[in-house]
């Protein structure tokens, strides 16, 4: 058996994963604000299982402790590998920094980087004497190296994250048999974000203009392409060589 954990399953490039990686012997354990209530038989017409958790990672900080205990639970020699997906991302309101409350800005650190450090510390620990392949995979974006005006909290928490990944990476390294972790940017999604990116005002969002284009130019790719690109590149032997990494130079 294989067992895939998963947040942010319930819409976009989330759910795009979770039925690219559904498959007999795989177990995908998801983590979403709203479960999906199509999503167990489509999982299952593809010969998987799913188990699906409600939690909303901008307020539950007990996320990372559930799945511990979970993970306590289960009998690792069970799981030929483990991987954890940490998807779920914000964007958060957009414009200039000093327009942004400190209560949005907290929700964008919390599910974009907070979050993910907690599920994978607790996913690291309870995994750790597990005999199968250990995996971490964290969604980054373009936008942890390119500067984007009017989303501070959004560049500054991916960037985060990657170098949070290159951390890791050297722990995990020094270990007898780390887990493979690596933070990768699936390029530009056609995902509700980009709509609400291209409905904001110009005045408060001065690149909108180039993501219309993207738009226009059918330069976005679907959720289902992303996540079969992402699907594939999670499956390749030198997964971890590299701790951040691009899906599109891949």
């Amino acid at each position: 058996m294989h067992l895939v954990i998963l947040t942010g399953a319930s819409r976009g490039l989330g759910r795009a994963l979770a039925l690219q990686l559904a498959a007999k012997s795989v177990l995908l354990l998801t983590l979403a604000r709203r479960p999906d209530a199509a999503l167990p038989a489509e999982v299952s017409a593809r010969g998987g299982d799913i188990e699906q958790w409600a939690l909303d990672l901008a307020h539950d900080t007990g996320a990372a402790a559930r799945l511990e205990a979970w993970l306590h639970r289960q009998d690792g020699d069970r799981w030929q590998s483990a991987t954890l997906i940490n998807n779920a991302g914000l964007l958060g309101s957009v414009g200039p920094l000093e327009r942004t409350d400190s209560d949005a800005l907290a929700a964008v650190l919390r599910v974009n980087l907070e979050a993910p450090m907690a599920l994978t510390a607790a996913f690291l620990r309870a995994t750790a004497a597990w005999p199968g392949d250990r995996k971490v995979l964290n969604i980054s974006s373009g936008a942890a190296h390119n500067p984007i005006a009017g989303w501070a909290a959004y560049c500054a928490s991916k960037a985060g994250l990657d170098h949070f990944c290159r951390v890791v990476a050297r722990e995990q390294g020094a270990l007898p048999k780390g887990a493979k972790i690596v933070s990768l940017a699936p390029g530009v999604v056609e995902t509700g974000m980009q709509v609400a990116l291209r409905a904001t005002d110009g005045s408060l969002f001065p690149d909108r203009a180039r993501f219309v284009e993207l738009h226009e130019k059918g330069q976005l790719a679907s959720p289902e392409a992303a996540a079969a690109r992402i699907a594939t590149f999670l499956a390749r032997p030198d997964f971890g060589t590299q701790p951040v990494a691009d899906v599109r130079n891949a």
